[in-house]
């Protein structure tokens, strides 16, 4: 596993897309995974420390988790099939068992910036990644 960061937000020239960059700490493994405009806004106001009025979504999951007494300990981003990326977000609840919920990678990477989780690409997907 890599851990990542997220390295910024931006659009693919070619069709105006949003997409979020993961890279390393090192700046030596990039991966760009194209988003939702409503999941890059929700990663860009947390990046920002905007504040809503009432909770969106993800602080609405976060919420969730941490007052029912878990923890969102880190997200994988830990498949890739025909383009499309997929996602676990891990899930550390009350007697210390850890749950794995299947997410799409936008989604994950909103509740890990929200709840400063760590974000991890496996190996295998960083190389097919790099055949897409």
């Amino acid at each position: 596993m890599i851990e990542m960061l997220v390295g910024g937000l931006g659009f693919d020239p070619r069709n105006l897309s949003p997409l979020v960059l993961l890279r390393d700490p090192e700046e030596m493994n990039f991966l760009p995974i194209w988003i939702g405009v409503f999941e890059a806004a929700a990663i860009a106001m947390e990046m920002q420390g905007t504040q809503p009025p009432r909770p969106m979504t993800h602080d609405l999951l976060k919420n969730a988790v941490e007052e029912l007494g878990g923890k969102i300990r880190r997200v994988i981003i830990n498949d890739i099939k025909e383009g499309t990326f997929y996602a676990l977000v891990e899930i550390e609840v009350k007697d210390g068992k850890i749950l794995n919920l299947d997410a799409r990678p936008s989604d994950a990477i909103a509740l890990a910036v929200r709840a400063r989780a760590s974000i991890f690409v496996s190996e295998v997907v960083m190389m097919q990644a790099k055949l897409v």
